[in-house]
């Protein structure tokens, strides 16, 4: 291979290491708290939020789905969030957590992300949505803009599973698997 040809080959793949997240599998998750915004709660009808803390990820299995304030990174990994539905995983043992980064939406478009997240919350109440308003996640996973990430943690919040982007049919059937061993 000519030098050329292997910095063309470089000049490729460094935008892909410019945004790797430091999700590391067989290592815990790193800490996040999120003050401002937070958890999205029902309360007697009336949405309420409360921090959140990757502390409160103990205890189950998890499939995180962290995604930018963006309906393009919602439909990203579309197909991932029905499989799991479909797999109809036990509640006792499992557990969805979607993190919304309201800090990395459309200019002008936060207050939709936020009522987006709320009527989420209320199609999935069994599901745990985390409105993050200040993109503490991002920032703290190193994740990439615009984008989706799905990550699998076990009762002890252990990365099991981290990508970022769509996920293709593998992947699925690989997260899927995943969570059934684990559980």
């Amino acid at each position: 291979m000519n030098k050329k040809t292997l910095l063309c080959l470089l000049a490729t793949l460094l935008p892909c290491t410019a945004f790797a997240h430091n999700l590391n599998v067989g290592h815990p998750i790193p800490s996040a708290t999120i003050a401002d915004k937070g958890e999205i709660l029902i309360n007697n009808g009336d949405i309420a939020y409360q921090n959140w803390s990757t502390d409160q990820l103990n205890g189950k299995v998890r499939v995180i789905q962290a995604i930018a304030g963006r309906s393009a990174a919602k439909e990203m990994n579309a197909e991932m969030m029905a499989a799991i539905t479909a797999a109809k995983f036990p509640s006792d043992s499992y557990q969805t957590t979607t993190i919304i980064n309201r800090d990395d939406a459309i200019w002008g478009t936060g207050s939709f992300v936020k009522s987006s997240a709320e009527d989420s919350k209320r199609d999935f109440s069994w599901s745990s949505m985390v409105l993050d308003a200040n993109g503490t996640v991002q920032k703290t996973w190193e994740l990439q803009p615009e984008s989706s990430a799905i990550i699998v943690l076990d009762k002890n919040s252990t990365v099991l599973f981290a990508k970022e982007g769509k996920l293709g049919n593998n992947d699925v059937e690989q997260v899927i698997a995943i969570v059934k061993q684990h559980l």
